[in-house]
């Protein structure tokens, strides 16, 4: 009989063990994966903390397309040039923060197709007497270190008529327009209008945007870099088909800007 409830506890401890074995197998195939996504946090309406949580157009697209493709974000949040250089060091999968596409950037980066398009714009206080940007010419232009307007602004003034001051977020460089320490200010021009609106900025748009640019998602030159980038196209595509792009778009600038 002692040996009969012996053999018993040895064939129960086997089967408790299997059970465990196999609970733990089917917890590592479930789990969720996990992609590494950067955004500033102070971009409006792109990516910003509103309640401690952050919201925005390019935040929304980002969980829109991880939740087609079964993932997880996690969000990292720095200050642009910051993201660049995780990007570059591969402790970002991508950014998801109005990256233009640029013919340098290209020669490092394998992009998405695009999902917004930006004009790079100018802006001054509505009580400076600027109307024509060549009115800039011997003043001081604000823009945030890292984005690419401020090549489009070297661009548009080749023989280094004005000063280019440059700044870690874009509020910074929004107050010290506000408060003319600046005289004018560049960002993407949905982007000058929706922060206009929201904090009524007595800012006024001096011309045309001096280049219209094309925004997608930034990815490594390498197989894990493209296998993800084609995941988010065919999500990208699914979004745009099915108006989810669109409509949030008109959400956060009041316009479609994804076509």
């Amino acid at each position: 009989m002692k040996k009969i409830r012996t053999l018993l506890s040895v064939l129960l401890l086997t089967s408790l063990t299997l059970i465990g074995c196999d609970n733990q197998s089917n917890s590592k195939t479930t789990e969720q994966p996990t992609i590494k996504v950067g955004s500033t946090g102070q971009s409006y309406p792109n990516g910003y903390k509103q309640n401690g949580n952050l919201v925005g157009f390019d935040v929304e697209i980002t969980e829109a397309i991880a939740k087609e493709l079964g993932y997880k974000v996690e969000w990292v949040i720095a200050e642009f040039g910051g993201l660049m250089g995780q990007f570059d060091s591969g402790r970002l999968d991508t950014i998801a923060n109005a990256v233009a596409v640029t013919p340098f950037r290209q020669a490092k980066y394998d992009f998405s197709n695009t999902y917004s398009f930006y004009g790079s714009q100018i802006v001054t206080h509505k009580d400076n007497n600027i109307n024509t940007l060549s009115d800039f010419k011997g003043k001081t232009i604000a823009g945030v270190l890292g984005s690419n307007h401020i090549n489009n602004l070297k661009k548009a003034f080749p023989n280094n008529d004005i000063t280019i001051k440059t700044y870690e977020t874009q509020d910074g460089a929004m107050y010290d327009t506000e408060y003319q320490r600046v005289d004018g200010y560049i960002n993407s021009k949905p982007i000058l209008l929706a922060e206009i609106k929201r904090k009524n900025l007595p800012f006024k748009l001096i011309g045309e945007p001096i280049t219209i640019e094309q925004v997608a998602f930034p990815f490594s030159k390498d197989e894990k870099g493209r296998a993800l980038r084609e995941k988010f196209n065919q999500a990208l595509e699914k979004l745009k088909a099915n108006g989810t792009l669109k409509n949030l778009s008109i959400k956060y600038f009041g316009e479609d800007i994804t076509s």
